[in-house]
């Protein structure tokens, strides 16, 4: 019997170069060890840079967006800017996955939502993070709505450092090369995992396993974590070679947001 392929679908920035290629490449990865298959669809939102008044004005655009992946009858959907749903307000990922699933309902093609954003809140309390450090390219401010984000989803901050690069594209030339390093100079010591990109414009996916060997302790990015999220919706193991701990294994049962509701 031939492996099941499942279809991924992306709503992604217009100047978003990384999410489709670390997504695929996780999963990729996971065909390596599994049996499952995936394809992959994208739908674009308008937005060159990082300012918050194209980002509101991008988020407005999600809703087109999920219902032409609906049309292809996506098994699940990501949501790829992890900071336009943190600038609308504390717990907004909640409404946007609640709002774009039911777009896709309307239009006969109920799919499961996954925000960036919600899924490193998801996978920082799935590792038991309760305190992290963390690498973001957002100009200050922004950081700082992260930052803010993050701590009323019960994780603390210890450390953080905004790279400043306004314009995307130039985020998504930034070297993950150098990431480790960056990281190296945050005051992580007692954090118990270090956040290595709070974007998923900023790759970071070939620096994941060489930050944790450096830094001893486990570390995410949010593609990392929306993988994870994506795997578990649609109920498969959620684990993947070179991805760093979260995708080690270890978590590969863990429960998605929904289910912890259900059962607790």
């Amino acid at each position: 019997m031939a492996p099941r392929t499942y279809r991924i679908g992306q709503i992604v920035p217009s100047s978003n170069v990384t999410m489709e290629t670390e997504i695929p490449a996780i999963l990729r990865a996971r065909e390596s060890v599994a049996p499952e298959r995936f394809t992959f669809h994208s739908s674009r939102m308008r937005m060159t840079h990082v300012t918050p008044e194209q980002l509101k004005s991008m988020d407005a655009d999600s809703d087109r967006c999920a219902v032409e992946l609906s049309d292809a009858r996506v098994d699940v959907l990501g949501y790829a800017c992890l900071v336009a749903i943190m600038s609308m307000g504390l717990g907004y990922h909640r409404t946007s996955e609640e709002r774009l699933h039911t777009r896709t309902a309307e239009n006969g093609a109920p799919a499961p939502v996954v925000t960036s954003a919600g899924a490193l809140v998801h996978g920082l309390h799935t590792l038991g993070a309760k305190k992290i450090a963390l690498v973001a390219p957002y100009m200050r401010p922004l950081t700082r709505t992260v930052v803010e984000y993050l701590t009323h989803e019960g994780i603390e901050v210890l450390d953080y450092t905004a790279l400043e690069i306004p314009d995307n594209l130039d985020v998504a030339a930034h070297d993950p090369a150098k990431l480790p390093g960056i990281a190296r100079a945050l005051r992580y010591a007692d954090a118990d995992a270090v956040v290595l990109s709070a974007c998923v414009q900023m790759p970071s996916l070939g620096a994941v396993e060489e930050a944790e060997q450096l830094l001893g302790k486990p570390v995410v990015s949010a593609a990392v974590c929306t993988a994870h999220q994506m795997l578990r919706t649609l109920g498969l193991p959620a684990v993947a070679p070179g991805a760093g701990h979260l995708l080690s294994g270890a978590y590969a049962e863990a429960p998605t947001p929904q289910r912890e509701a259900a059962t607790g």
